[in-house]
């Protein structure tokens, strides 16, 4: 032990209460305060034998960084923000799950945010993540406030909006295209032979998932002729039991509808505990289709058909995006992602007549 490590240390048990200080570590290193600072925010801003005297009072101290003083002496904070309109979907935790894995594999911590489907929310949730010194933001869907682009463009922060796919728009983005996946689900019905529909979107003020879902089912319908009247298409939350009371107003109507499309997999569930409630029997009375693939969708019984969203890949894909975006590698601002259709037990041909 050197004279100035045992100096540092003498001035320790004189405060005991105390941790170590970044002073007392350049005190047994023999160095400056400043110099100790320029080591832990970059280890190569020093000449091997310093950092070698640095290194070894820090292990003989038991120093421990301080996290927000590296970050302003190095002027990174190796910190990313994502903000979701609702951490209820396990659809969007199952997304950031993989986003924060890829993260930290490159030594990277995640702040989360919610805005609760309020896009004002998200910008004060956004300036809060951006003061507290996040490197790039993770936003979903495509709808937001003008100001907070502004405030991204200002700052020369990374971001990209994913869940969403428009490339057309002027912002990088990683997803799928609700419309196109609503199509394909809503012929596979027609297909089947069902004429008779109704639908139960989720809200679809400030929220362009589902009225892009809702437009797709919609247009794919009219070109057949089938035009759903208002009464037929019921809005709700994504809640088990406003899902449930939509179904039940869909099934007194007359006709009754034989297929259902819904918005996501939470509202498809409640329709169906609600049709097994009144006895009608799925699929087949009644054919109903999802949106997501939630893990429960394929333990419920019967088993629900609907739309594979690949949230991992995207998880995985946005935080690349940012990554290489803060190394300043080349990548493109837009990929489009698969929603994929799967065919499980709630829906069936409707039979000739019925």
């Amino acid at each position: 032990m050197t004279k100035e490590t045992q100096s540092a240390r003498k001035r320790l048990q004189k405060r005991p209460s105390d941790a170590p200080t970044a002073e007392d570590v350049a005190i047994a290193a023999g160095v400056s305060t400043a110099t100790v600072s320029r080591y832990l925010a970059n280890p190569t801003s020093v000449s091997e034998k310093r950092g070698a005297l640095i290194r070894s009072a820090i292990e003989s101290l038991g120093y421990i960084p301080h996290g927000a003083a590296q970050a302003l002496a190095s002027q990174r904070s190796r910190t990313i923000g994502v903000i979701v309109p609702t951490l209820d979907n396990a659809i969007f935790a199952e997304g950031i799950q993989a986003f924060q894995r890829r993260l930290q594999e490159k030594g990277y911590t995640l702040f989360i945010a919610s805005s609760d489907y309020s896009t004002e929310e998200e910008l004060a949730q956004a300036e809060r993540l951006i003061t507290r010194g996040v490197e790039g933001l993770m936003l979903v869907g495509a709808e937001h406030q003008p100001q907070l682009f502004e405030i991204l463009d200002k700052k020369q922060l990374p971001y990209l909006y994913t869940w969403s796919f428009k490339p057309e728009l002027p912002h990088p983005c990683i997803g799928f295209d609700n419309y196109r996946a609503a199509t394909r689900l809503t012929q596979f019905l027609v297909d089947l032979g069902h004429t008779s529909f109704a639908a139960i979107p989720g809200i679809t003020r400030l929220n362009d998932r589902t009225k892009d879902r809702l437009a797709g089912c919609l247009d794919t319908l009219k070109l057949k002729d089938i035009k759903l009247s208002k009464e037929r298409i019921i809005e709700c939350r994504y809640d088990l039991a406003e899902s449930r009371q939509a179904l039940r107003k869909l099934m007194d109507l007359n006709p009754r509808p034989t297929a259902i499309v819904c918005g996501n997999d939470i509202i498809a569930m409640g329709a169906l505990l609600e049709a097994q409630t009144l006895g009608i029997r799925v699929p087949k009375d009644l054919s109903i289709v999802g949106f997501d693939d939630v893990a429960m969708a394929s333990h419920i019984h019967p088993a629900l058909t609907t739309m594979q969203v690949p949230s991992r890949e995207m998880g995985e894909k946005a935080a690349d995006y940012l990554l290489a975006r803060l190394a300043s590698e080349p990548i493109n601002d837009t990929l489009e992602l698969e929603a994929k259709l799967v065919v499980r037990e709630t829906t069936a041909a409707i039979k000739t007549g019925g």
